[in-house]
């Protein structure tokens, strides 16, 4: 069962785990935005497009495409059609190893994207090598299909199912601490005195 990580930051998740983060020039497109879901992997080489195509056909409610640029940085795989096939499909979010392109197109959307950049240079159905729903890397972290993909402002992070709920607990009781310590500080008291009264946060 997917745990609810709507409140969870990935910041925060960084403060527990060392591993399963993605490189932080992988961006939000959209400010503001986090997403959560089972990821849909797909491995896309250079300038071809067409494992990508497929995702976006079978591509589940809830998902969130996470896109293997096979180290491509010069081709933008994801613009307006493809932003249009990830709504119709109702995925909860795409986040790619490389460039968008269409950039207004994918803001007026609303479609949550965390990317590298954009490009003009775009991809095209050449029947390459590459493939849906197996193991990949994306902006340094393995991802796995079925891995969940927690995205935010501050970045991306790829947690093993079987740990997300018990990371998200400790996550979110970090979250009640920080929130008492500003509060703290709103009050007139000194961070080193809420340092040495929660020092388990500041470890």
């Amino acid at each position: 069962m997917l745990p609810d990580l709507s409140a969870v930051e990935t910041a925060t998740l960084g403060r527990i785990l060392r591993q399963g983060f993605m490189v932080p020039s992988i961006q939000a497109l959209l400010p503001g935005t986090r997403i959560f879901g089972p990821a849909l992997t797909v491995r896309l080489p250079g300038p071809d497009g067409t494992a990508l195509i497929e995702a976006l056909s079978v591509a589940e409610p809830g998902e969130v495409i996470v896109i293997d640029r096979c180290g491509d940085l010069r081709h933008a795989c994801f613009g307006a059609v493809m932003g249009h096939a990830a709504c119709a499909r109702g995925v909860a979010g795409v986040v790619i190893d490389g460039f968008v392109t269409d950039r207004a197109a994918l803001e007026a959307l609303g479609l949550p994207v965390w990317c590298r950049g954009r490009s003009p240079l775009t991809t095209r159905l050449r029947n390459l090598a590459g493939d849906v729903g197996g193991l990949i890397t994306c902006g340094g972290a393995t991802v796995a299909r079925g891995d969940i993909i927690l995205a935010d402002e501050n970045g991306v992070a790829v947690l093993d199912p079987a740990e997300a709920a018990r990371h998200a607990a400790t996550a979110l009781r970090l979250q009640q601490e920080e929130a008492q310590i500003i509060r703290g500080l709103q009050e007139g008291r000194s961070l080193s005195s809420l340092a040495a009264q929660n020092a388990g946060f500041f470890r």
